[in-house]
């Protein structure tokens, strides 16, 4: 069977799962993604199948604790997080179990999804480099390239305490080892053009403002500032920011994660299962490209157009679930260069 056939077949599956006869009850959801766009994923799946979902919204590592706390009283169904160490430390929590998805299996690729199933990703950001064109003019081509000293004083980044930063290190010690791992955190440290700090969209301002000239950034921020335009991102600043996807020639560009698992002690199991493939299907899939600028983790689906204006890359296909086992590492790493 070819990957057309193949697709095709599983995502008949997939709507059949969720469509096939309307389903009594409710999903209680627990979420630390909080865009606006995300309550069509809900009420389509609430239309599809007569599941009424329930939401609580809050920080990540919140929740986690939460769920914790409630233990076997928790009313939780599914947690739905956002960056692979998130959900690796959601696992090792133990507040997500296993569960047997032939249709989870056969749409979200293997390095996207736990190595025993607690948890699956369903939309990706990849984690690039922008860089102020009129100021440099040979842009670091991979992440290790940053490092350099000829970019000195020119870097902004997010600090150590944030789970992108966290991740990317987690990646570059499985791509590269724990050697130069280090030796890279140490080097970004020297060419930091300021103390780490804000959000990603604060680093694409810093671009603008001229307060560094290279900058590390998710792209769904900037492709959100292409389609609709962003605070203190002005359209006429857009043309004079250049963005390379890094390691072409070598590993690819690092992917942030969000993705969700159904909770150990979840009361409505079955319901929660049926959330999480559709989840994976076409409809939702091209949701999260067309709703919040994201890639979609099913191959074969399409793009929206302010994700698709980026270009085409390769994406780094290392396996996420060993990626999140480095983050213990990844902090050390930080704490020993004073990256914080």
């Amino acid at each position: 069977m070819n990957v057309t056939t193949k697709l095709a077949l599983c995502a008949a599956v997939c709507i059949a799962s969720v469509s096939s006869a309307f389903a009594d009850g409710e999903v209680n959801i627990y979420s630390s993604r909080h865009y606006d766009t995300d309550e069509r994923l809900y009420s389509d799946f609430e239309e599809q199948t007569g599941i009424t979902v329930n939401r609580i919204e809050g920080k990540g590592d919140e929740l986690i604790a939460r769920l914790q706390a409630e233990g076997r009283n928790s009313p939780a169904d599914i947690f739905v997080t956002v960056d692979t160490s998130r959900l690796e430390r959601a696992k090792t929590a133990g507040i997500l179990q296993s569960i047997d998805s032939p249709v989870l299996e056969a749409r979200v690729p293997a390095s996207l999804q736990d190595s025993e199933n607690q948890w699956f990703g369903f939309s990706q950001r990849a984690r690039i480099i922008f860089y102020d064109k009129a100021d440099v003019t040979k842009p670091p081509l991979d992440y290790l390239s940053l490092a350099d000293s000829e970019f000195q004083g020119l870097v902004c980044h997010r600090s150590s305490s944030n789970a992108y930063s966290q991740t990317l290190l987690s990646a570059i010690i499985e791509n590269h080892g724990e050697e130069a791992a280090r030796k890279w955190a140490d080097g970004m440290v020297i060419n930091f053009a300021r103390e780490p700090q804000g959000g990603d969209t604060d680093q694409l301002r810093a671009l603008v403002s001229g307060e560094c000239d290279i900058a590390v950034a998710n792209t769904y921020y900037f492709a959100r500032a292409l389609r609709e335009g962003v605070k203190g991102i002005p359209a006429e600043a857009l043309p004079n920011i250049g963005w390379v996807f890094p390691a072409q020639n070598a590993e690819g560009a690092h992917m942030n994660l969000s993705g969700a698992g159904v909770t150990a002690h979840a009361p409505n199991r079955e319901n929660a299962i049926k959330f999480l493939e559709y989840l994976a299907s076409d409809s939702a899939q091209k949701h999260f490209s067309g709703g919040n600028d994201e890639y979609p983790s099913v191959p074969g689906v399409g793009l929206s157009a302010s994700v698709a204006q980026l270009g085409l890359f390769r994406p780094d296909a290392v396996d996420l679930s060993k990626v999140a086992k480095n983050v213990p590492l990844a902090q050390k790493i930080f704490n020993q260069v004073g990256w914080y």
